[in-house]
Protein backbone atom coordinates (compact mmCIF):
# COMPACT_ATOMS: atom_id res chain seq x y z
CA UNK A 1 0.00 0.00 0.00
CA UNK A 2 2.57 2.37 0.97
CA UNK A 3 3.90 1.50 -1.97
CA UNK A 4 1.37 2.34 -4.19
CA UNK A 5 1.13 5.33 -2.82
CA UNK A 6 4.78 6.41 -3.44
CA UNK A 7 4.78 5.60 -6.87
CA UNK A 8 1.02 7.94 -7.22
CA UNK A 9 2.89 10.79 -5.77
CA UNK A 10 5.63 10.40 -8.04
CA UNK A 11 3.07 9.86 -10.84
CA UNK A 12 1.35 13.12 -10.16
CA UNK A 13 4.68 15.00 -9.56
CA UNK A 14 3.35 16.38 -5.92
CA UNK A 15 6.58 18.05 -5.88
CA UNK A 16 5.06 20.56 -8.07
CA UNK A 17 2.41 21.10 -5.54
CA UNK A 18 4.76 24.83 -5.26
CA UNK A 19 3.68 25.89 -8.42
CA UNK A 20 0.16 26.91 -7.31
CA UNK A 21 0.51 26.71 -3.43
CA UNK A 22 2.65 30.24 -2.81
CA UNK A 23 0.20 31.83 -5.31
CA UNK A 24 -2.53 30.44 -2.64
CA UNK A 25 -0.64 31.48 0.18
CA UNK A 26 0.00 34.94 -0.94
CA UNK A 27 -4.00 35.16 -1.60
CA UNK A 28 -4.67 33.78 1.97
CA UNK A 29 -2.17 36.73 3.35
CA UNK A 30 -3.36 39.47 1.54
CA UNK A 31 -6.85 38.25 2.63
CA UNK A 32 -5.30 38.49 6.54
CA UNK A 33 -4.56 42.15 6.39
CA UNK A 34 -7.15 44.30 8.27
CA UNK A 35 -9.41 41.10 8.96
CA UNK A 36 -9.66 41.10 12.71
CA UNK A 37 -8.11 37.47 12.60
CA UNK A 38 -5.78 36.68 15.76
CA UNK A 39 -2.62 35.38 15.00
CA UNK A 40 -3.55 31.67 15.96
CA UNK A 41 -6.63 31.56 13.96
CA UNK A 42 -4.60 33.11 10.97
CA UNK A 43 -2.33 30.59 11.28
CA UNK A 44 -5.17 27.69 12.13
CA UNK A 45 -6.71 29.21 8.29
CA UNK A 46 -3.63 28.71 6.37
CA UNK A 47 -3.58 24.93 7.63
CA UNK A 48 -6.35 24.03 5.95
CA UNK A 49 -5.50 26.20 3.18
CA UNK A 50 -2.83 24.18 2.47
CA UNK A 51 -4.81 20.62 3.08
CA UNK A 52 -7.40 22.32 0.76
CA UNK A 53 -4.79 22.38 -2.12
CA UNK A 54 -2.98 19.30 -1.60
CA UNK A 55 -6.07 17.40 -1.64
CA UNK A 56 -7.83 19.26 -4.67
CA UNK A 57 -4.20 19.12 -6.79
CA UNK A 58 -3.47 15.76 -5.99
CA UNK A 59 -7.07 14.67 -7.16
CA UNK A 60 -6.52 16.55 -10.02
CA UNK A 61 -3.29 14.95 -11.44
CA UNK A 62 -4.19 11.76 -10.86
CA UNK A 63 -7.74 12.53 -12.63
CA UNK A 64 -5.91 13.89 -15.39
CA UNK A 65 -3.71 10.56 -15.69
CA UNK A 66 -7.00 8.22 -15.30
CA UNK A 67 -8.47 10.65 -18.53
CA UNK A 68 -5.80 10.46 -20.48
CA UNK A 69 -3.73 6.97 -20.03
CA UNK A 70 -4.61 5.59 -23.69
CA UNK A 71 -3.45 8.74 -25.06
CA UNK A 72 -0.04 8.71 -23.41
CA UNK A 73 0.31 5.23 -23.95
CA UNK A 74 0.46 5.87 -27.96
CA UNK A 75 2.96 9.52 -27.35
CA UNK A 76 6.47 8.39 -27.16
CA UNK A 77 6.99 11.00 -24.57
CA UNK A 78 4.54 9.56 -22.11
CA UNK A 79 3.96 6.13 -22.63
CA UNK A 80 6.41 5.14 -19.78
CA UNK A 81 4.13 7.19 -16.91
CA UNK A 82 3.19 4.92 -14.42
CA UNK A 83 -0.66 3.96 -15.48
CA UNK A 84 0.57 3.14 -19.25
CA UNK A 85 3.44 1.17 -18.09
CA UNK A 86 1.05 -0.78 -15.65
CA UNK A 87 2.74 0.12 -12.70
CA UNK A 88 -0.33 1.56 -11.65
CA UNK A 89 -3.85 0.09 -11.44
CA UNK A 90 -6.55 2.41 -12.19
CA UNK A 91 -8.84 0.71 -9.56
CA UNK A 92 -6.36 2.05 -7.11
CA UNK A 93 -5.93 5.54 -8.62
CA UNK A 94 -9.51 5.83 -8.93
CA UNK A 95 -9.37 5.12 -5.27
CA UNK A 96 -6.46 7.76 -4.47
CA UNK A 97 -8.89 10.13 -6.66
CA UNK A 98 -11.89 10.17 -4.29
CA UNK A 99 -9.76 9.70 -0.80
CA UNK A 100 -8.16 13.21 -1.91
CA UNK A 101 -11.24 14.42 -3.16
CA UNK A 102 -12.64 13.80 0.15
CA UNK A 103 -9.76 15.93 1.77
CA UNK A 104 -10.33 18.70 -0.60
CA UNK A 105 -14.12 18.97 0.66
CA UNK A 106 -13.28 17.87 4.26
CA UNK A 107 -11.14 20.97 4.73
CA UNK A 108 -13.05 23.36 2.90
CA UNK A 109 -15.75 22.86 5.64
CA UNK A 110 -13.71 23.07 8.05
CA UNK A 111 -12.63 26.84 6.33
CA UNK A 112 -16.30 28.08 5.99
CA UNK A 113 -19.32 27.28 4.99
CA UNK A 114 -18.85 29.44 1.93
CA UNK A 115 -15.85 27.07 0.69
CA UNK A 116 -17.95 24.13 1.50
CA UNK A 117 -20.68 25.42 -0.72
CA UNK A 118 -18.19 26.25 -3.42
CA UNK A 119 -15.89 22.73 -3.41
CA UNK A 120 -18.10 20.48 -6.02
CA UNK A 121 -17.49 23.75 -8.27
CA UNK A 122 -13.79 23.92 -7.89
CA UNK A 123 -13.03 20.20 -7.97
CA UNK A 124 -15.81 20.04 -11.33
CA UNK A 125 -13.06 23.20 -12.67
CA UNK A 126 -10.28 21.46 -12.03
CA UNK A 127 -11.51 17.92 -13.19
CA UNK A 128 -12.83 19.77 -16.09
CA UNK A 129 -9.38 20.48 -18.13
CA UNK A 130 -8.55 16.87 -18.42
CA UNK A 131 -11.08 16.89 -21.10
CA UNK A 132 -10.41 20.13 -23.02
CA UNK A 133 -7.56 19.09 -25.53
CA UNK A 134 -10.21 16.99 -27.18
CA UNK A 135 -12.27 20.55 -28.43
CA UNK A 136 -10.61 23.42 -27.80
CA UNK A 137 -6.55 24.64 -28.26
CA UNK A 138 -7.18 27.07 -25.60
CA UNK A 139 -6.93 24.35 -23.13
CA UNK A 140 -3.68 25.88 -21.66
CA UNK A 141 -5.53 28.98 -20.39
CA UNK A 142 -8.45 26.54 -18.67
CA UNK A 143 -5.70 24.43 -16.92
CA UNK A 144 -4.62 28.00 -15.67
CA UNK A 145 -7.90 29.14 -14.35
CA UNK A 146 -8.08 25.76 -12.65
CA UNK A 147 -4.77 27.16 -10.42
CA UNK A 148 -5.44 30.59 -10.79
CA UNK A 149 -8.69 30.12 -8.50
CA UNK A 150 -6.49 29.40 -5.87
CA UNK A 151 -5.62 32.56 -4.36
CA UNK A 152 -9.27 33.66 -5.24
CA UNK A 153 -10.55 30.44 -2.68
CA UNK A 154 -7.97 31.38 -0.52
CA UNK A 155 -9.71 34.68 0.08
CA UNK A 156 -12.68 33.78 0.68
CA UNK A 157 -11.20 31.03 3.13
CA UNK A 158 -9.90 33.95 5.04
CA UNK A 159 -12.58 36.66 4.48
CA UNK A 160 -16.03 34.33 3.74
CA UNK A 161 -16.76 36.22 0.89
CA UNK A 162 -15.15 37.70 -2.24
CA UNK A 163 -13.01 40.80 -3.05
CA UNK A 164 -13.25 41.11 -7.06
CA UNK A 165 -9.56 42.99 -6.67
CA UNK A 166 -8.30 39.68 -5.65
CA UNK A 167 -9.46 38.17 -9.15
CA UNK A 168 -6.25 40.13 -10.85
CA UNK A 169 -4.10 37.22 -9.05
CA UNK A 170 -6.33 34.70 -10.36
CA UNK A 171 -6.09 36.54 -13.81
CA UNK A 172 -2.42 36.73 -13.18
CA UNK A 173 -1.85 33.05 -12.41
CA UNK A 174 -3.95 31.92 -15.48
CA UNK A 175 -1.85 33.78 -17.92
CA UNK A 176 1.49 32.40 -16.25
CA UNK A 177 0.51 29.09 -15.97
CA UNK A 178 -1.55 29.32 -19.67
CA UNK A 179 1.62 30.69 -20.94
CA UNK A 180 4.37 27.94 -19.56
CA UNK A 181 1.71 24.92 -20.53
CA UNK A 182 2.03 26.65 -23.97
CA UNK A 183 6.10 25.84 -24.17
CA UNK A 184 5.62 22.59 -22.53
CA UNK A 185 3.15 21.38 -25.27
CA UNK A 186 5.49 22.29 -28.07
CA UNK A 187 7.04 19.27 -27.39
CA UNK A 188 3.81 17.31 -28.44
CA UNK A 189 3.12 19.39 -31.63
CA UNK A 190 3.93 16.40 -34.07
CA UNK A 191 1.88 14.00 -31.69
CA UNK A 192 -1.00 16.49 -31.16
CA UNK A 193 -0.94 17.12 -34.99
CA UNK A 194 -1.19 13.23 -35.55
CA UNK A 195 -3.57 12.55 -32.84
CA UNK A 196 -5.90 15.47 -33.82
CA UNK A 197 -5.81 17.01 -30.51
CA UNK A 198 -6.10 20.77 -30.17
CA UNK A 199 -3.23 22.83 -28.24
CA UNK A 200 -1.94 26.19 -29.32
CA UNK A 201 1.22 24.80 -31.18
CA UNK A 202 -0.70 22.46 -33.18
CA UNK A 203 -2.94 25.49 -34.21
CA UNK A 204 -0.40 28.32 -34.38
CA UNK A 205 3.22 25.94 -34.96
CA UNK A 206 5.52 26.50 -32.80
CA UNK A 207 7.14 29.83 -33.73
CA UNK A 208 3.25 31.36 -33.07
CA UNK A 209 2.64 29.23 -29.99
CA UNK A 210 5.93 30.89 -28.64
CA UNK A 211 4.94 34.06 -29.48
CA UNK A 212 1.51 33.70 -27.50
CA UNK A 213 3.25 32.02 -24.39
CA UNK A 214 5.22 35.42 -24.78
CA UNK A 215 1.83 37.57 -24.59
CA UNK A 216 0.19 35.56 -22.07
CA UNK A 217 3.40 36.49 -19.73
CA UNK A 218 3.16 40.04 -20.27
CA UNK A 219 -0.37 39.90 -18.91
CA UNK A 220 0.51 38.02 -15.93
CA UNK A 221 2.95 41.24 -15.14
CA UNK A 222 -0.08 43.37 -16.29
CA UNK A 223 -2.39 41.46 -13.88
CA UNK A 224 0.02 41.90 -11.04
CA UNK A 225 0.66 45.96 -11.56
CA UNK A 226 -3.18 46.33 -11.34
CA UNK A 227 -3.12 44.10 -8.24
CA UNK A 228 -0.27 46.39 -6.37
CA UNK A 229 -2.43 49.59 -7.27
CA UNK A 230 -6.04 48.03 -6.23
CA UNK A 231 -4.40 46.84 -3.16
CA UNK A 232 -2.54 49.80 -2.24
CA UNK A 233 0.98 47.26 -1.98
CA UNK A 234 4.25 48.70 -1.43
CA UNK A 235 7.98 48.58 -3.01
CA UNK A 236 8.63 45.20 -2.38
CA UNK A 237 5.34 43.61 -3.94
CA UNK A 238 7.01 45.97 -7.18
CA UNK A 239 10.27 44.68 -6.45
CA UNK A 240 8.40 40.88 -6.88
CA UNK A 241 6.68 41.88 -10.05
CA UNK A 242 10.54 43.15 -11.58
CA UNK A 243 12.08 39.76 -10.09
CA UNK A 244 8.95 37.41 -11.87
CA UNK A 245 9.40 39.84 -15.08
CA UNK A 246 13.35 39.15 -14.73
CA UNK A 247 12.74 35.09 -14.61
CA UNK A 248 10.21 35.05 -17.43
CA UNK A 249 12.17 37.32 -19.96
CA UNK A 250 15.21 34.30 -18.89
CA UNK A 251 12.65 31.43 -19.52
CA UNK A 252 11.87 32.33 -23.02
CA UNK A 253 15.35 33.10 -23.98
CA UNK A 254 15.84 29.52 -23.34
CA UNK A 255 13.02 27.91 -25.82
CA UNK A 256 13.19 28.48 -29.75
CA UNK A 257 11.16 27.24 -31.99
CA UNK A 258 13.82 25.85 -33.39
CA UNK A 259 15.37 24.72 -30.41
CA UNK A 260 12.86 22.81 -27.65
CA UNK A 261 15.67 21.15 -25.65
CA UNK A 262 15.87 23.56 -22.75
CA UNK A 263 11.93 23.13 -22.22
CA UNK A 264 12.23 21.22 -19.02
CA UNK A 265 14.39 23.78 -17.21
CA UNK A 266 12.06 26.57 -18.24
CA UNK A 267 8.82 24.53 -17.54
CA UNK A 268 9.77 22.43 -14.10
CA UNK A 269 13.05 24.93 -12.55
CA UNK A 270 12.07 28.21 -13.46
CA UNK A 271 8.72 28.76 -12.81
CA UNK A 272 9.07 26.94 -9.04
CA UNK A 273 11.66 30.12 -9.23
CA UNK A 274 9.04 32.64 -10.25
CA UNK A 275 6.13 30.95 -7.79
CA UNK A 276 8.89 31.07 -5.00
CA UNK A 277 9.76 34.85 -5.27
CA UNK A 278 7.05 36.11 -5.79
CA UNK A 279 5.73 34.50 -2.49
CA UNK A 280 8.66 35.89 -0.24
CA UNK A 281 8.33 39.29 -2.10
CA UNK A 282 4.91 39.77 -1.38
CA UNK A 283 4.45 38.04 2.37
CA UNK A 284 7.54 40.46 2.85
CA UNK A 285 5.58 43.61 2.13
CA UNK A 286 2.62 41.89 3.47
CA UNK A 287 4.54 41.49 6.61
CA UNK A 288 6.57 44.66 6.96
CA UNK A 289 3.56 46.74 6.65
CA UNK A 290 1.50 44.13 9.42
Amino acid sequence: MWKRIRLTLEMIKFEHSVFAMPFALTGALLAIRHSGLSARAAWGKIGWIVVAMVGARSAAMAFNRLIDARIDARNPRTRMRHLPAGVLSRGFTWGFVTVSALVFVFAAGALNPLCFRLAPAALGIVFFYSFTKRFTAFSHLVLGFALGVAPAAAWIAIRGSLDPRILWLTAAVTFWTGGFDVIYACQDYEFDSAEGLFSLPRRLGIAGALRVARLFHVLMVACLLALVYGLGLGALSLAGVAAVTGLLIYEHSLVKANDLSRVDAAFFTLNGYVSMLFFVFWAADVLWKS
